[in-house]
């Protein structure tokens, strides 16, 4: 066997050359190409000055419908996500059979890409908010109920073995320990959650699944570059302000 020193130059050596490899494969080997590219964005960077704003107000609405979806979309990711932390989490799974089932399922829902399964929603439930937050909320349930399993496996067991002992179930051990352990945790997850969500639902808009990525999608194909630039810095100062509120409520929390 290798000395671990060896191992580890061997290790860098072939990660560096998979790097070097997908820069290739992806061209940004291509210095014409890229060079032609820079000066494609400055002819663009240009049409998106001066801002046109003169249609702010009927962006409301589209940035309420956005922000809905993130909320409905965060909350019914914990309450289908809990469920299956019990299940996937072996301190909690009835038997070990059901623990892998339960992990094969949360990786499953976390290896659909939501805008795929926005496509699919759109078409199975029709355009507008409800694609969207159906979309993201089992993307969703994928990574949260991924992570509070294992936060849950991480904890401190001697609390759950000692309630194991007096003759309580796995539900009970759940719900009196686990919960409560992991609960700070668990809060910050869906914050961050949360953030991701509302970001998301942004990209999923061009895909007919509501928000305000809709009129996003529709400058772009007029060409609206002025306005597109506008609709840019007003999602950016909404995602600033959620990012804000959501960093504020995890502070609070933590006191």
């Amino acid at each position: 066997m290798a000395p671990p020193l060896l191992r580890v130059r061997l290790l860098l050596l072939v990660m560096g050359a998979v790097v070097v490899v997908s820069c290739w494969q992806v061209g940004l080997f291509d210095l014409q190409r890229l060079w032609e590219g820079t000066q494609g964005l400055g002819e663009l960077l240009g049409e998106l000055f001066p801002l046109r704003l003169q249609r702010w107000p009927h962006w409301l609405v589209p940035l309420w419908e956005t922000l809905c979806i993130s909320i409905a979309s965060t909350a019914l990711a914990v309450v289908f996500g809990l469920p299956m932390a019990f299940l996937a989490n072996r301190r909690t799974a009835p038997h070990p059979l059901i623990q892998r089932l339960a992990r094969g399922v949360l990786n499953l829902l976390r290896a659909l890409p939501d805008l795929l399964l926005a496509l699919l929603l759109v078409a199975a439930v029709g355009f507008g908010q409800l694609a969207g937050a159906m979309a993201l909320a089992i993307h969703s349930v994928g990574m949260v109920g991924k992570f509070m399993a294992e936060t849950m496996e991480q904890a401190d067991p001697d609390p759950a073995e000692a309630l194991f002992s007096t003759g309580a179930d796995r539900l009970q051990v759940f719900v009196h320990v686990l919960l409560p352990q992991c609960l700070p945790s668990m809060l910050d997850l869906v914050f961050y959650r949360w953030e991701f969500n509302m970001r998301s639902a942004i990209v999923l808009g061009a895909v007919g699944a509501g928000g305000i990525g809709t009129e996003l999608i529709s400058a772009l194909r007029l060409l609206d570059y002025g306005q597109v630039m506008a609709l840019l810095l007003v999602i950016f100062v909404a995602v600033a302000l959620v990012d804000q509120l959501s960093s504020r409520c995890r502070r609070h929390l933590a006191r």
